[in-house]
């Protein structure tokens, strides 16, 4: 344990002060390879993995918990809180520049261990990545930096269409309606900017091979007997040919010569794999497509509760393991064929669980100030669909409680499934956003009233699963374990719910 971490008890936590404190407990500057923050984690690339000190972190005023996926070491800090505290560690790292060897360590120890560290990071990552969780990540990885946009464009669309369903202010809701769509009807060209970026390829590359793919011409190019439509294969089509054109791209640059490279290289990367795009990759992805929105459409309207039960029971786990992410594509291929997706308001139930089951370990553990308080904090943005805050920083640790979220999330799901089956479907026309924060975003057949009712209904029925769920089931046998593993103090015998045990565990 770091004894001199900067910040002590008592004293308001500021985002800078919350970085000087992290600093140390990572090992220092010259541990630090990589710094990045998504919505809610400071994700860090880090040389030796064995310089932290994870009980230290976890007991940090600030921090909800911390997350290791083989790529990243990443502290869970909140939504909001993530980006300022983001910004003043790495005005701290380049603040100190040298890092370590200029503290008095000799000059070769921080190659060693950068050595060390790296052998021990490739190491990790061959035992605990999987093929598939690393194709997973380098997914999510291409579509987290367009959710803001998303997020936007999804609330003015919200907006507009609220204004013409009232008949209100009929001069300004086109002028809404195009802010809205301009992103979607463009997002292809950031799908591939970013794929060509996170494979290696020139980004600008990426986005210019990906845009024929929204490109109006395309409709006079004939592919299998068939013309193409603007947006075929949508953001599968994009994803597809920025992957294709890095690969054309490389395989260029390791053959042609200097002098070459600057004009043959792009030239080359831009023909071969948009005339492929065009002929092939389009017309194949719009087929996945297509098969997606009819898989989605069939599993809801035949098997709604069912499905409803599984997807909600299981996205917590997803959310935990950082890969929900990759649900992205699917998400953005379904608002690109039908206006919205009806698989985020069923995904979005786990959170309600998550909110229900923390209500019921903040009314359970009455005498535990630590974790009420967290629960405190960590609620509101709960209740808007932020659910890592509550996941890390209460019901993992606690271990059951989390089980018994998951049992609300699949509650909340088969309620909102089974009105699929009845012919009332639930969607959102934009991803980001849950719980609370989903209203605006919601749209179905039957209007949006009886849509955001039936989301709501959802909703509570979430809260009241999963808060029954963890107050009779979730808090019984190994809650002192849970907490003290988390960081947090051991509670004392009379601080546990139930009979008083005869010795401590």
């Amino acid at each position: 344990m770091h004894k001199d971490t900067p910040h002590t008890p008592g004293t308001p936590h500021t985002p800078r002060s919350t970085a000087a404190a992290l600093l140390p407990l990572v090992g220092g500057p010259a541990n630090v390879t990589s710094v990045a923050h998504c919505m809610t984690r400071l994700r860090l690339g880090l040389a030796d993995r064995s310089r932290v000190d994870d009980a230290a972190l976890r007991a940090l005023p600030g921090v909800l918990g911390v997350v290791e996926d083989g790529e990243s070491y990443q502290v869970v800090l909140g939504p909001g809180v993530v980006g300022r505290v983001t910004e003043a560690f790495e005005a701290l790292l380049a603040a100190d520049g040298v890092g370590d060897t200029a503290k008095g360590a000799p000059a070769g120890t921080a190659d060693v261990l950068a050595r060390r560290g790296a052998e021990l990071k490739a190491r990790q990552k061959r035992r605990n990545a999987t093929p598939l969780k690393s194709a997973l990540r380098r997914v999510a990885n291409i579509f987290v930096p367009l959710i803001p946009a998303l997020i936007g464009c999804g609330i003015v669309a919200g907006i507009a269409g609220l204004l013409t369903n009232l008949e209100w202010l009929p001069g300004i809701t086109p002028a809404l309606a195009a802010l809205s769509s301009a992103f979607m009807a463009l997002i292809a060209v950031f799908v591939g900017h970013n794929t060509a970026k996170e494979f290696g390829g020139t980004p600008v590359l990426g986005g210019a091979v990906a845009a024929v793919v929204v490109y109006p011409g395309v409709a006079e190019v004939t592919a299998f007997g068939t013309a193409l439509a603007p947006g075929q294969g949508g953001v599968l089509g994009a994803l597809a040919a920025a992957l294709l054109g890095t690969y054309v791209e490389k395989w260029c640059r390791a053959r042609l010569p200097g002098t070459l490279d600057v004009l043959l290289t792009p030239t080359l990367t831009v023909l071969v794999s948009g005339l492929v795009t065009l002929y092939v990759l389009m017309y194949a992805a719009g087929e996945v497509a297509t098969a997606i929105g009819t898989a989605a459409n069939w599993l809801l309207t035949t098997t709604g509760a069912l499905a409803g039960l599984v997807l909600g029971g299981l996205f917590l786990p997803l959310v935990m393991l950082g890969l929900h992410q990759a649900l992205i594509p699917i998400h953005t291929t379904l608002i690109e064929q039908q206006g919205h997706t009806v698989l985020l308001p069923i995904l979005a139930m786990a959170g309600a669980g998550q909110v229900g089951a923390a209500a019921a370990v903040y009314v359970r553990l009455r005498h535990d100030t630590t974790l009420r308080t967290t629960i405190r904090s960590a609620l509101p943005a709960g209740l808007l669909g932020v659910g890592e805050p509550l996941i890390y920083g209460v019901s993992l640790p606690l271990g059951r409680p989390f089980l018994t979220a998951c049992v609300g999330g699949a509650a909340g799901g088969a309620f909102v499934g089974l009105f699929a089956m009845l012919g009332t479907d639930v969607g959102a026309t934009a991803i980001g956003p849950s719980g609370w924060a989903l209203f605006p975003l919601l749209a179905g057949g039957g209007g949006w009233a009886v849509t955001a009712a039936v989301y709501g209904g959802g909703l509570l029925t979430g809260y009241v699963v999963g808060f029954a769920a963890t107050y009779f089931f979730g808090l019984d046998g190994g809650t002192a374990r849970a907490v003290c593993d988390s960081g947090e103090h051991e509670p004392r015998p009379a601080d546990r719910p139930g009979p008083r045990p005869a010795s401590p565990r």
